[in-house]
């Protein structure tokens, strides 16, 4: 009989070196695995670059490890790593054939594995954040809610009728291109960008899919073309700006389960009753999200709303129809 038990390390605040982060057994502080995958980390010369956490304290990529048990490291961490690695190989048609699913797993586990170092952190900061993560409920509510869909990566799941984010992949076209990789993630709102050679994945975790549906039209309009690299910095800014907005967590229900099944079926309900599902869409604040991607070409708020009745954008013309930039220039 499959193992159908889910583990929650939020009960408990279980968050320690010694407890694997994916099923929750005891370990030894050895046990670890790569919150990026090795071969990521090889291929784009990732090892000794520096993060910064939110305590102040600086790691890297080859240091930013998470307690891993062994089991969960060969029989869920490395097929997944090996699977991408694979899909990656082919740039933008191997990632776009990849099951969404398996996308959100390991984009869910370096998202989720950045979020435990910086509980383990909190226990013992260099420098105690502003607003720590372990002290807000609300925060702590919608992890928790995440870490449940994030288990189908070690317990078969099925989602009903849906996927646990939106996913949109895109092509940067080559020309004036010089960034051979790239990784951003907002730990608050769930929005995470990672850029290997010419693709870029730009995901909102734990929104069903319904930025991907409000942004269809635009998305649609880019996904088969090949873009510029402020471009991809625009629409990277419109995704997180509506993950910002983004005012609603989904609840998720597990179907009674039955003695002989091999995997648990989830069902899902978001409140949009009580609840608006995006905050108000506020100029300025787009426009200063807007003018923080766009800092690698100078752009300032300042010229994004220079036009009150057109803010300033790179994807599309007056028409609306997509605009094709191969050189940029001021």
């Amino acid at each position: 009989m499959a193992d159908l038990k889910l583990y929650d390390p939020f009960s408990k605040m279980q968050f320690t070196d010694e407890h694997c982060f994916l099923c929750g057994i005891t370990i030894t502080t050895a046990d670890r695995t790569p919150v990026f995958g090795e071969w990521m980390q090889k291929k784009y010369n990732l090892e000794n670059k520096e993060l910064l956490l939110l305590d102040k304290s600086i790691t890297t990529f080859s240091q930013l490890t998470i307690p891993c048990c062994n089991q969960c490291h060969t029989n869920y961490i490395l097929p997944l790593e090996e699977e991408i690695e694979k899909a990656s190989e082919a740039d933008y048609e191997g990632i776009k054939l990849l099951d969404p699913k398996r996308l959100f797993q390991w984009i869910g586990k370096m998202y989720y594995g950045t979020l435990v170092t910086e509980l383990i952190r909190e226990k013992d900061p260099l420098i105690m954040p502003e607003n720590p993560v372990s002290e807000n409920p609300q925060m702590l509510g919608k992890f928790r809610t995440f870490y449940q869909v994030l288990q189908s990566l070690r317990v078969p799941m099925v989602f009903s009728d849906f996927q646990p984010c939106s996913l949109f992949i895109l092509q940067v076209e080559p020309t004036e291109d010089n960034l051979p990789f790239e990784y951003q993630d907002e730990l608050s709102t769930m929005a995470f960008s990672i850029k290997l050679g010419p693709v870029v994945i730009v995901c909102k975790l734990l929104d069903n899919g319904i930025i991907s549906k409000a942004m269809g039209r635009m998305y649609k309009l880019i996904e088969s073309r090949q873009l510029h690299p402020i471009q991809v910095a625009e629409f990277k800014a419109q995704v997180f700006y509506a993950a910002y907005i983004f005012n609603v967590v989904p609840d998720y229900f597990i179907r009674t389960i039955k003695p002989d099944d091999k995997q648990l079926v989830l069902d899902t309900l978001i409140d949009d009753v009580t609840n608006e599902v995006f905050n108000p869409w506020e100029p300025v604040a787009y426009a200063h999200m807007l003018e923080e991607m766009l800092k690698p070409w100078s752009i300032r708020e300042q010229q994004i709303l220079a036009d009150p009745t057109r803010l300033l954008t790179f994807l599309t013309d007056e028409k609306g129809e997509f605009k094709t930039i191969e050189h940029f220039a001021q």
